[in-house]
């Protein structure tokens, strides 16, 4: 029964493991991306569900407003900071994304691994020539 007066943290962790199996599994970097950003909106929504009171109002004190019913501000103050760094991030993850793909003309983790690693091996044939 506490599982289900809880359902907004399962939903968080739910959210968090979608978002994990989304960056550990798939090999485009698109995708994971989409994954951290998954994982970024579940910490969100856990923040901003720590944050929720049933029946709650807006802290904003007017005439005669009950103090203990009001919502505690700071999860979603801290949440409106965190989601302009993600945004920021993701923003800058991109671009360097667009400048792998116009390098090595692919998005494939393992692809890029493998050509690196022949390109070292390359290398190492060419000094010791």
């Amino acid at each position: 029964m506490q599982l289900l007066r809880n359902y907004h943290y399962v939903a968080a962790m739910l959210l968090f493991c979608i978002g994990l199996y989304t960056v550990i599994m798939r090999r485009n970097i698109i995708k994971k991306l989409i994954g951290l950003n998954i994982m970024e909106t579940a910490v969100f929504f856990f923040y901003i569900s720590l944050g929720y009171l049933d029946g709650g109002i807006a802290p904003i004190r007017v005439g005669g407003a009950d103090p203990s019913r009001m919502v505690n501000p700071i999860p979603q103050a801290l949440i409106l900071t965190g989601i302009v760094v993600a945004v920021s991030v993701t923003a800058l993850a991109l671009a360097l994304v667009i400048l792998l793909y116009r390098q090595y003309g692919t998005l494939d983790v393992d692809r890029l691994f493998r050509d690196e690693g022949e390109a070292e091996a390359g290398e190492g044939k060419g000094e010791a020539a």
